[in-house]
C-alpha cells in the first residue's frame, strides 16, 4: 500500500493565548500527559517560585524542583532528582534555560515534557533541541519535542521586554536561515524538506510584516505561534537546518568569542541575519529587516550591543567553524578578512544613510 502522507511530530496541545495558565491543570489531566496528576515541575528560583504559588493549589499531585541554571550538569542533576519519583510527565515552567533543563532531565528519564513558556526569547521553547551550557562553551543535544506547549500572553506581557525582542530577532532570522539552505541544495545537492522550509519562511514572514509592536496581544500571538512553528519546522526536518544559517553561525561566533560580552541569542542572530541577506545580494530584503528589526527595537550595527566594526568582522570571520559541514552564504563567498571588512562598510552604509 503506497504511502499517502507522513506523520509530523508535533505537540498534542499548543494553547496560547491570554489566560492560558488557568487551565493549565485541565490541559495537564489529558489522559495523553497526566491521568494521575503525578507531576515534576521544573521552575526556577526566580519568577518561578511566584508561579508555583499560584498554580500549586490546582496541581496536589507535583513535585516541584528549583533549576540552579541553564548548564548540563544542571539538566542531569534536574533528572537524577526526578527519576526518584515515579511521574507521569514533566512540566518546564520559565524561560528557556528553565525549559532546556527539563527537556533534557525529561529525555534522559523517558518521560513526555510539557513546556510552559513564561518569556519569547527564542524558538527553543517546541524545538526538538536542548541547547545547554558545558565545559566546552555551549552544547545542542537532542530530545523529543514537548508534548505540550502552553504560552499565556499575560505572563509574556510580565517579562522583561527584552525577551520579546530576543524572539523577534531569532524568527525573522528564519528567512536567512532557509535561504542559506536552498544555496546549498542548489550548490552542493544538499537535500531539503520543502515543508519544514515553508514552516519556518512563513513563520518569520509573519513576525517580518506583521504591523503591531511588543506590546500587542495580536503580534504577541503571531510571535508565540511563529517560534512553535519553527520548533516543529526542525523536528519535520530532523534538524535544525530550517532555523539555522549564517545568522546563527555568526551568533555563535560572537557566544565564542566574547563569551562575558556576548548579547542576547535573538538581538545576535537579527544582526547575522541582516547582514547575511545583505551578502547575498538581497538588498531590499535586507533594508526590510532592518527596518522591522530597528522598529522592535534590536540592534542592526554591531556598535548597538557593545562591539566595535572589527570585532564584528573577526565574528564574521570565525562563524564558518562554529558549524563544521554547514553550507551557508558565509561558506559559499569564503570571504577574506579584507572582503568582509570591506562587505560591512558597504552594509554599515547603507544601514545609517
Amino acid at each position: 500500500m503506497p504511502v499517502l502522507t507522513r506523520l509530523i511530530p508535533s505537540p498534542v496541545v499548543v494553547d496560547i493565548r491570554a489566560g492560558a495558565l488557568d487551565d493549565l491543570a485541565k490541559i495537564l489531566a489529558d489522559q495523553r500527559i497526566s491521568s494521575s496528576g503525578k507531576l515534576a515541575v521544573a521552575i526556577s528560583g526566580g519568577s518561578g517560585a511566584v508561579l508555583r504559588e499560584r498554580l500549586a493549589p490546582a496541581l496536589p499531585g507535583a513535585s516541584w524542583y528549583e533549576v540552579g541554571g541553564g548548564t548540563l550538569d544542571d539538566a542531569i542533576k534536574l533528572a537524577d532528582a526526578m527519576k526518584k519519583g515515579h511521574y507521569d510527565a514533566v512540566v518546564g515552567l520559565g524561560g528557556g534555560k528553565i525549559i532546556d533543563c527539563a527537556k533534557f532531565a525529561a529525555a534522559r528519564i523517558g518521560l513526555p515534557l510539557v513546556a510552559v513558556a513564561t518569556n519569547l526569547s527564542h524558538d527553543g521553547l517546541c524545538s526538538p533541541v536542548a541547547t545547554l551550557d558545558n565545559d566546552a562553551g555551549r552544547g545542542s543535544y537532542g530530545v523529543p519535542n514537548p508534548i505540550a506547549v502552553v504560552i499565556d500572553l499575560d505572563v509574556i506581557r510580565e517579562a522583561p521586554v527584552r525577551f520579546v525582542r530576543s524572539g523577534i530577532g531569532d524568527a525573522i532570522s528564519n528567512i536567512s536561515s532557509v535561504a542559506d539552505w536552498e544555496l546549498s541544495h542548489r550548490e552542493t545537492g544538499e537535500a531539503i524538506d520543502g515543508l519544514a522550509a515553508a514552516m519556518a519562511r512563513q513563520a518569520g514572514e509573519a513576525v517580518l510584516r506583521h504591523p503591531g509592536g511588543v506590546g500587542d496581544d495580536g503580534f504577541l500571538q503571531v510571535l508565540a505561534e511563529g517560534l512553535v512553528l519553527t520548533g516543529i519546522a526542525m523536528s519535520v526536518a530532523g534538524d535544525s537546518r530550517p532555523a539555522s544559517g549564517a545568522c546563527h553561525e555568526i551568533n555563535h561566533a560572537f557566544d565564542l568569542l566574547y563569551p562575558k560580552r556576548a548579547a542576547s541569542h535573538g538581538e545576535q542572530c537579527g544582526l547575522g541575519a541582516a547582514f547575511a541577506m545583505y551578502l547575498r545580494g538581497a538588498r531590499e530584503e535586507s533594508a526590510l529587516m532592518v527596518e522591522v528589526l530597528r522598529r522592535h527595537g534590536l540592534p542592526v550595527l554591531p556598535q548597538e550591543i557593545g562591539f566595535s566594526a572589527e570585532e564584528f568582522v573577526a565574528a564574521v570571520e570565525y562563524a564558518p567553524q562554529t558549524r563544521p559541514g554547514r553550507y551557508t552564504i558565509l561558506e559559499h563567498l569564503a570571504l577574506s578578512t579584507d572582503q568582509i571588512r570591506d562587505a560591512y562598510a558597504d552594509y554599515a552604509k547603507t544601514v545609517t544613510s
